[in-house]
């Protein structure tokens, strides 16, 4: 039996910190955390005491006080599926440990505060994985980190989940080595990650049908079917709950009808922002009482419905103003908001260098790595255009565009360093020469 040699172990603990990617994350995660933590602690404690005011922290109170997942609105309404589940359980999980106080809020907060600062860390190793090597990961890690967008209902975990998917999609695109096992842990980490977030789903569709068509083999397409038996898996005990509260199935949440409806009304704005500003009436059930008077006496599911109907009514009778709403809508996902210059040049330089990016680097990219940066570029925010749009929606896709960004930040950087290099190589040349002459 090898005896155990402490010198060397910590050598080896030592030489494993100091690698490239971790020590990338450790860096970078201390910068995100701090930063974000600078900017909580400059919010006064009484604001941070949860209150009913917003869904999350309303289904939360309801978890603490024993109502379950419930009243996510202005008034009690019972059982809601206004939510995915997973991030109102953790932050209720929080107040059963800090109680509805200000600490309990802060530590809530924090989680935000902790995920955020995890997505950022882990772009140098997500940048390898993906093909584009270590350095587009550092340097968009570091950008990302000193960037605060703080997201509202868990949406860097969705982050994380969704970079993690990735990488095993690509891991199996590549090796073209697919299992049953492999399939059906897949598949459930995906069902897992719907209960994060639901609009993953165009992302995952989107590389379902690039699997098929990548495979071309028959015996494969049963394993993605196995993938897709595993997602099921994942989403039945969510999906039953809410069969048996409501009579009614559906994809996770029940709210798509309201945030139709409320990006798509007479006098609507492309954003929940310039509504806000505007005085916009909001017909919501957190923010109207008579329209959460209205969702108790008729319950969520057929308030929903009802609000999708009238949705489909008006963009049926106002076709081009709904074109108008979502171009805008597009335009603030991609260019930032108009009337704030500020963001707006912020968000346009990290989309254009995104753009640049996949340019310069997409020659050295496997089809697979190309698919696997583009399809949830294209395909996540599909649902953002038809919807008042916030600009933490885009939270879950950030990454990639600040890997994509990083990679041209460092093509210029190789560029312009053979230029140096070059040009100190001919000046020595030319020394010498001299000296010779």
């Amino acid at each position: 039996m090898k005896k155990f040699n402490l010198k060397r172990a910590l050598q080896a603990s030592l030489a494993w910190v100091i690698q490239p990617k971790v020590l990338a994350f450790i860096l970078i995660f201390i910068l995100a955390f701090r930063i974000r933590s600078a900017e909580l602690a400059q919010i006064p404690s009484r604001y941070l005491r949860p209150n009913p005011g917003w869904e999350l922290s309303s289904i939360a109170i309801s978890l603490f006080n024993g109502d379950g997942f419930a009243n996510p609105y202005m008034i009690t309404t019972g059982p809601t599926a206004h939510l995915p589940p997973i991030y109102p359980y953790l932050v209720g999980f929080i107040y059963r440990i800090y109680g509805l106080t200000p600490e309990g809020g802060l530590r809530s907060m924090q989680l935000m505060v902790v995920t955020g600062a995890l997505m950022y860390a882990l772009l140098p190793w997500l940048s390898e994985k993906l093909g584009l090597g270590v350095q587009p990961g550092i340097i968009g890690g570091v950008a990302g980190a000193m960037f605060v967008e703080w997201p509202g209902h868990g949406e860097y975990l969705a982050a994380i989940a969704l970079g993690l998917i990735l990488v095993a999609f690509l891991r199996r695109w590549d090796q073209q080595n697919y299992s049953r096992g492999s399939s059906l842990l897949l598949g459930i980490a995906i069902g897992v990650a719907f209960h994060v977030q639901p609009a993953l789903l165009t992302v995952i569709l989107g590389c379902l049908i690039f699997e098929i068509w990548w495979s071309r083999n028959a015996k494969k397409w049963a394993l993605t079917g196995v993938v897709i038996l595993g997602i099921l898996a994942a989403s039945i005990p969510w999906g039953w709950r809410n069969y048996v509260t409501f009579d009614s199935v559906f994809f996770i949440r029940s709210n798509f009808g309201l945030e139709l409806r409320m990006g798509n009304h007479e006098e609507a704005a492309p954003t929940m922002e310039v509504m806000d500003e505007e005085g916009d009436e909001h017909r919501h059930p957190a923010a109207h009482i008579a329209e959460a008077m209205k969702l108790r006496e008729v319950g969520e599911i057929a308030y929903m419905q009802g609000a999708k109907t009238e949705a489909y009514e008006w963009i049926q009778s106002n076709p081009v103003e709904f074109l108008r709403l979502t171009s805008l809508r597009v335009v603030n996902v991609w260019f930032g908001p108009p009337y704030n210059l500020k963001v707006a040049l912020g968000v346009s330089a990290l989309s254009i260098l995104a753009i640049l990016g996949f340019w310069r680097i997409s020659a050295l990219l496997t089809i697979p790595q190309r698919a696997a940066l583009l399809i949830p570029l294209g395909t996540f925010p599909l649902v953002y255009y038809v919807v008042g749009y916030m600009p933490r929606y885009r939270i879950p896709i950030d990454w990639a565009l600040y890997l994509l960004a990083g990679a041209a930040v460092w093509q210029v950087t190789i560029w312009v360093l053979e230029i140096f290099s070059r040009s100190k190589y001919l000046a020595g040349m030319k020394s010498a020469q001299q000296r010779i002459h």
